[in-house]
């Protein structure tokens, strides 16, 4: 079995992401939502497990993702649920910053 490596993916610049707020970006067809915490940048995926709903429409506060239709909260370190009505956890992904810029792993997306 041969594994296809596969380059970080430019998604966006650090002055983009807003402390306390979410940025989506796409890559290919998968919504993935940026959160930012001071130099340190975390990517989730952008839809709620819950219902649905656009997780970068929601904020942020510290490490905690608010969902903006019901509430729900996720750790952007783990994407796991931490408040009712949410239970089921959330995809994350390793990013990189450098030079001002946000890289994806491309091969885990």
């Amino acid at each position: 079995m041969h594994q296809h490596l596969v380059a970080p993916v430019e998604v966006a610049r650090l002055e983009e992401v807003p402390e306390g707020g979410g940025l989506a970006v796409f890559v290919g067809d998968r919504a993935i939502a940026l959160w930012r915490t001071g130099d340190t940048v975390y990517a989730t995926d952008d839809v709620c497990s819950h219902m649905q709903a656009i997780l970068s429409e929601g904020h942020a506060d510290g490490y905690t993702i608010t969902c903006p239709r019901h509430g729900g909260q996720f750790d952007m370190r783990t994407g796991a649920a931490i408040k009712m009505p949410a239970f089921a956890p959330i995809a994350v992904f390793p990013v990189e910053v450098r030079d001002g810029r946000i890289y994806l792993e491309g091969a885990s997306l």
